[in-house]
């Protein structure tokens, strides 16, 4: 039930960004050239949490208590011309973890403490970004495209054992060097890398895919993907670092 909770606000998160995405696209008076919308399933690789990132508080394995997964990671991406070369993209990718699990040894969290049981753990890590990017290199077999991206992290963190309940929001923006390449394969096969990444200071971001696209019928183009999300930031106020491993499908609409 706590999966289908969270995997519902996910859907809603992504259908309010849409009506908002469109507006600016609109107002932005840019063309669109494409259209994605996939689901994922993601598998957490490692899922860990510190806050405050000092004792008397306890770093534990958001993962333990919640499992591997999968879980639902919908995407949605808009992409259209700025000028002879240039391109803006903006990128909605809400992430949300809703399980009940076990603490196997007490913990101390946000100013609470947590006794080893039955917990309810949540974790959202939810990326919106808008980007500028340069089309690099530009022939018929190949497209290479490299940019930035502005990102705003809305982060939050959360456990919940009968009437203790503690929560950690964080939310901030993040600068990231963006990169996409497309190779064509034929008449209707394609296969596109993309990257958002940084690393440096106190924590790193890194978001990148691989997938194989198939052209369908007119506009439309179907596609499986691979990606990988990885990232976080140790500082004195958290330590909190989670890895994503995602395989998913899309639908893609491209207007020739």
């Amino acid at each position: 039930m706590m999966r289908d909770q969270a995997g519902n606000r996910l859907w809603v998160s992504l259908v309010l960004g849409v009506v908002s995405v469109m507006g600016l696209a609109s107002s932005a008076r840019a063309d669109l050239t494409q259209v994605d919308l996939e689901a994922l399933g993601g598998w957490q690789g490692r899922n860990v949490a510190q806050v405050p990132n000092a004792a008397p508080s306890t770093r534990f394995s958001i993962d333990d208590i919640t499992g591997s997964g999968p879980f639902l990671q919908p995407r949605l991406q808009l992409a259209g011309t700025l000028g002879e070369r240039s391109e803006w993209r903006v990128l909605l990718a809400p992430l949300g973890v809703d399980e009940r699990g076990r603490l196997d040894r007490p913990v101390s969290f946000q100013g609470s403490a947590f006794a080893t049981g039955a917990v309810d753990a949540k974790y959202e890590f939810n990326s919106w970004r808008a980007s500028w990017r340069y089309r690099w290199i530009e022939r018929d077999d190949l497209q290479v495209k490299v940019g930035f991206t502005a990102k705003i992290r809305d982060a939050s963190i959360q456990l919940r054992q009968g009437a203790v309940t503690a929560r950690k929001d964080n939310t901030g923006f993040v600068p990231l060097l963006h990169g996409t390449f497309e190779r064509r394969l034929g008449t209707d096969w394609r296969l596109e890398g993309d990257i958002d990444a940084l690393a440096g200071g106190p924590g790193y971001a890194i978001d990148a895919g691989v997938r194989l696209s198939r052209r369908m019928s007119g506009d439309w183009h179907v596609y499986g993907t691979v990606r990988y999300l990885d990232g976080g930031a140790n500082n004195e106020e958290v330590y909190a670092f989670a890895r994503f491993t995602s395989v998913g499908l899309g639908l893609s609409w491209r207007p020739r």
